[in-house]
């Protein structure tokens, strides 16, 4: 009889194990122990389960993109609430305004090839994330707090489920964010609504860039006075005039865009009031030239702006230019 249920118990835990493909994972986060390196083989090491980097990974992780935040249809049947380890958890059915700060892991060979909670095959080295509530997929930028790296990931699976865990990413997500050697590290998660953001990240015409300027590099370059754009559907004279007498001053400024419609101009300049929110109110719109260029400032001096500049597309990952009235 022993015997019998030692088999059956066998059983069905083979029976558990074939559901991954919709079941959540339900173990513990990737977390590299102190005091070992932070590549190791197959054959084991200082991660968890033998869980860490693959032996052979792509020759410039840097250069894979992040997610491109695009509307799609919520998986049927992975949005359900779900119990794991004790605690039931109730994911989002729909995009929500979200923010939140905590530790994010990371998971890596061990899940290489499986399926996630959605059906997808997990891609170690593709820009994804896995998060208890978030809708599926959906679409996060994650911010390393201790060196303000961003990245854009698309959530597709869930976990982690340690309370004091936020956000699992893939290794290439933790590779561009500095988190791979601790393992683990404090971010902040901000959902990204596709709807708002495929409208504003796509410009009718691409960035100006600087004459001359290597790719990604920040330039000041010389240019007669622009013309300040009022919104669409601004019938107020006086906060029309005074927003540009605001503006036209002398300075230093960050081009961070060029649309050839107001309308994608000013979907772009509320996306980065949102991820720009120190900066929000030097935040502008120009027309000159039958483009409509969205640019931050003006900044005293030239060090100031170029050092914001830096930061922008460290952290942004789109183009800036500097440009001095």
């Amino acid at each position: 009889m022993k015997s019998s249920r030692w088999i059956l118990l066998v059983s069905l835990l083979a029976l558990l194990a074939g559901c991954g493909s919709v079941a959540p994972r339900q173990d513990a986060p990737v977390v590299a122990k102190p005091g070992k390196p932070a590549v190791v083989t197959k054959k084991g090491g200082g991660y968890y389960l033998n869980d860490g980097p693959g032996d052979n990974p792509p020759a410039n992780l840097d250069a894979i993109p992040d997610a491109e935040p695009k509307v799609e249809p919520l998986h049927k049947f992975a949005n359900r609430p779900y119990v794991v380890l004790g605690q039931t958890f109730t994911p989002d059915t729909r995009f929500k305004p979200y923010t939140e700060t905590g530790v994010a892991s990371w998971y890596g060979r061990r899940y290489h090839g499986q399926k996630t909670s959605i059906g997808e095959v997990y891609d170690m080295y593709g820009m994804t994330a896995a998060h208890p509530t978030l809708a599926i997929p959906s679409y996060a930028r994650v911010t390393n707090l201790k060196n303000n790296k961003s990245v854009v990931v698309r959530v597709n699976d869930r976990g982690p489920f340690l309370s004091d865990r936020l956000i699992d990413l893939s290794y290439t997500a933790a590779y561009k964010l500095g988190v791979l050697a601790g393992g683990s590290t404090r971010v902040k998660v901000q959902a990204i609504d596709p709807a708002n953001y495929a409208a504003a990240a796509k410009p009718a015409e691409a960035p100006i860039a600087a004459p001359l300027a290597d790719k990604g590099s920040v330039v000041a370059v010389q240019e007669a006075p622009l013309q300040p754009v009022a919104p669409l559907g601004d019938s107020d004279p006086l906060q029309t005039k005074t927003r540009v007498e605001s503006v036209a001053s002398s300075g230093h400024y960050i081009q961070l865009g060029a649309f050839g419609a107001q309308e994608k101009a000013e979907h772009f300049r509320g996306r980065l009031k949102v991820e720009l929110a120190h900066l929000a109110d030097k935040l502008q719109i120009y027309t000159s030239g039958g483009l409509f260029r969205v640019r931050a400032g003006p900044f005293q001096t030239l060090a100031e702006a170029s050092q914001l500049a830096a930061e922008i597309k460290n952290s942004l990952n789109i183009k800036t230019v500097l440009t001095t009235r």
